[in-house]
């Protein structure tokens, strides 16, 4: 007879560790205050960070109106993405996380800045690029300094590969752009080792290494990497 237990998520490791412990009284007070405004309820498969695979949303719907859309993943404490939209307020902005104190200071900070041009989703970033987001609905697509994993036995970890550009390649619409930004030398060889031969994606650049993507605002990740010495490499790749 067929086994009927429970069946197991996720057969392989997901790309980031969900990091536990209790959000300050400031965070806390964000998340209720704010949550409805700028948080996308998710419908879940088994996992707490999942989405279901009929999850799709219309991003005309959830901005209440139709425009370019920006979609940053792993947004940390969202310094990036809330300087971003606040400087186009043309553009959608959409803001991935696993971290909920990272979201909450997020919400709060955009909404001292009067922003409404964004919105945080709690999740696995490749399921929402996959299963939240439509097809071909995505006009940018950001990944700045993701986890390293810079332990040879974790690098399978990484964020950044094969089966990544074929999800990414899929939400972008045609032109779109995918734009990477990490302060590790392995990580950034293989980023453009993945992007260069991925289907679909051509370089949106010359030379080894794309200028330093001038909408992308200095963060603690970019500054401590500087401080220690290390190189920024950026990459941007066109959706062809």
């Amino acid at each position: 007879m067929p086994e009927t237990g429970p069946r197991t998520y996720r057969d392989k490791p997901v790309s980031f560790v969900r990091r536990s412990g209790r959000m300050s009284e400031a965070q806390e007070r964000a998340w209720t205050q704010l949550a409805d405004r700028y948080l996308i309820d998710v419908p879940r498969d088994a996992a707490a960070t999942s989405v279901a695979r009929d999850a799709q949303v219309d991003p005309a719907v959830l901005y209440g109106r139709s425009a370019r859309l920006v979609v940053e993943i792993g947004s940390g404490q969202g310094h990036a993405i809330v300087h971003a939209a606040a400087a186009r307020p043309d553009t959608d902005f959409l803001a991935v996380e696993v971290f909920k104190a990272g979201l909450a200071r997020t919400m709060r900070d955009a909404d001292a800045a009067g922003v409404r041009n964004l919105r945080l989703v709690e999740a696995n970033a490749p399921e929402v690029v996959q299963h939240l987001l439509p097809a071909a609905s995505v006009d940018e697509i950001w990944v700045f300094f993701p986890d390293p994993w810079h332990k040879k036995r974790h690098a399978k970890r990484r964020l950044v590969t094969a089966e990544f550009a074929g999800i990414v390649a899929g939400a972008l619409v045609e032109g779109g752009m995918l734009r990477l930004a990490t302060d590790w030398q392995d990580y950034a060889d293989q980023m453009a080792e993945v992007m260069d031969a991925a289907p679909g994606f051509r370089r949106a650049f010359e030379g080894e290494w794309a200028p330093r993507f001038d909408g992308r605002v200095m963060t603690a990740f970019e500054r401590k990497g500087l401080a220690r010495g290390r190189d920024i490499r950026d990459l941007a790749y066109r959706r062809v």
